[in-house]
């Protein structure tokens, strides 16, 4: 595991965990501005603004954003930047699953009726 990441990319944790995905997206961001070949750190905005999209009713946006961080994902060894890849490509493709292929929006005032994505926390953790 890498010893030391960008404060950002802590932060990120925090605020995924929380459910906080707009911030997410404004943080991984400026990592990536700084690291354009780092498609993995690509993918985990991706996969933030899927979610964000998707909990306003964005229904054809999220579907995108999700199939894009898969692309972004396969690259890359089991373990990268402290995450385990096969846990996200296992979660976006439950996510993808999920997602009414029929929709490709509704309003805010009804993204309660859209099924509900499956949740997951992200942690750092060394090579197994």
């Amino acid at each position: 595991m890498k010893s030391e990441y960008p404060m950002e990319y802590y932060e990120f944790f925090i605020h995924f965990n929380e459910g906080d995905y707009y911030t997410c997206h404004d943080l991984l961001e400026e990592i990536w501005m700084t690291d354009k070949q780092n498609l993995f750190l690509k993918g985990l905005l991706q996969m933030s603004v899927a979610i964000y999209h998707y909990e306003y009713g964005n229904v054809k946006g999220a579907r995108l954003m999700f199939k894009r961080s898969l692309e972004c994902f396969q690259p890359y060894p089991k373990y990268f930047w402290g995450l385990n890849k096969k846990e996200l490509t296992s979660y976006v493709g439950e996510c993808l699953s999920i997602i009414p292929a029929e929709l490709d929006q509704v309003p805010f005032s009804q993204v309660e009726t859209l099924p509900a994505l499956p949740h997951i926390y992200l942690y750092l953790s060394e090579e197994v």
